[in-house]
């Protein structure tokens, strides 16, 4: 039988929870020093700490503009100087081969054409190899260096479907894609086109059963400077290239560089002093006005894309110029969130599984990365 004095003793001795009173004292206590404060240190020192947290962020700003800038600008080299060595190797082939056969030089192999003719086949098959290997690689850097960079609404946290964008190869490829057409050569519309003159857009369900009417003219505002494609021999939904993206120009570009080169065979046997075939050289000589106008073409979507990437470079300094006095003062910067917070800390918009990437994990997991998409309006505009 338990003793019940032992237990009497166990509940006597037995620490007793401080009550809410002598809680709210203790805590009293412990910040006392605060009494002693002055409502100028108190003022002060919030000033002070406010000012060093905006002298950290502009740091911050500072060095992503630098990163951002660097990466488009190296981006834009790259892309422009891969195109150009290209296209410019190519049209020196066709030119050779043009003046060969017009001057009936093209059955020897010792004339000057014929031996610089070898050459540029080498260098040109070199260089079309190298583009064709590393495209893919370039247009991503494209959309994420100079297109991403470049928007100044886009905000990392929004929500956004993974490939949103639909354009690729493959569809230019599948929807055959007329680079003949000049509706389909790029066109930027007009930053001054009123919004009451804008035609009407036909959604793209229904594009491709129309008359596909889609010239851009002075109408046309930038946001609206796409053409849409259709697929060939039947009415399905449309695809949009937008002409203001990178990415679609370096898309665009690459396919119709291919399919020149295609055309090109017979100038590509014979500057590469190869076994010939007479009816393609045939073919060639009677498409030549055509062929003609598509290597301009291409030296058009060339300098398209140079355009649109000094463009784009002007609004990536114009997203990061120095903030005005308006954007040092508390809670009236908050009114000019577009131009004073360039970079943007939001995480209420990301998804559960994003921000739980964001906190640490133990091994073997580690830590993943939110997933960047696209940043191109919905076809159902």
């Amino acid at each position: 039988m338990p003793d019940a004095s032992n237990q009497a003793s166990e509940t006597e001795t037995a620490p007793r929870r401080p009550g809410f009173f002598r809680r709210i004292g203790a805590l009293d206590r412990r910040f006392a020093f605060v009494k002693g404060l002055s409502v100028f240190t108190i003022a002060s020192s919030a000033i002070v700490g406010y000012f060093q947290y905006l002298n950290a962020y502009q740091e911050k700003v500072s060095g992503q503009a630098k990163e951002d800038m660097k990466s488009a600008t190296e981006t834009f080299e790259a892309i422009s100087t891969a195109f150009s060595d290209a296209l410019a190797l190519q049209s020196m082939l066709y030119a050779g081969f043009s003046s060969a056969t017009r001057n009936r030089l093209d059955g020897s192999t010792t004339t000057l054409v014929s031996r610089n003719a070898k050459d540029v086949s080498a260098a040109y098959e070199k260089a079309r190899t190298e583009l064709h290997e590393k495209i893919d690689m370039l247009a991503q850097k494209a959309e994420v260096y100079i297109d991403w960079a470049s928007d100044i609404d886009r905000d990392p946290a929004d929500k956004r479907n993974v490939g949103d964008d639909p354009l690729s190869r493959y569809v230019l490829r599948d929807y055959r894609f007329s680079c003949s057409d000049p509706v389909n050569l790029p066109k930027f519309g007009n930053v001054n086109a009123s919004s009451d003159e804008a035609p009407t857009i036909v959604p793209d369900g229904e594009f491709c059963s129309t008359e596909r009417n889609q010239d851009i003219d002075n109408r046309t505002a930038p946001p609206n400077a796409f053409i849409r494609i259709c697929p060939s021999g039947r009415n399905d939904v449309a695809r949009r290239i937008y002409w203001y993206s990178a990415k679609h120009h370096v898309l665009t570009m690459h396919y119709c560089f291919e399919n020149l080169h295609e055309r090109l065979e017979a100038a590509r046997q014979w500057a590469s002093q190869s076994d010939r075939d007479a009816n393609k050289e045939s073919e060639m000589q009677a498409e030549e006005a055509a062929i003609s106008t598509a290597v301009d073409d291409l030296g058009r979507r060339l300098n398209s894309f140079n355009s649109l990437a000094l463009h784009q470079l002007e609004r990536i300094r114009v997203k990061y110029r120095p903030a005005g006095f308006v954007c040092s003062v508390p809670v009236v910067r908050n009114f000019f969130a577009r131009s004073c917070f360039p970079l943007r800390t939001t995480t209420e918009l990301l998804p559960h599984s994003i921000r739980l990437a964001s906190m640490p994990a133990p091994e073997p997991y580690g830590r993943d990365r939110p997933v960047m998409t696209s940043q191109y309006p919905s076809d159902s505009r």
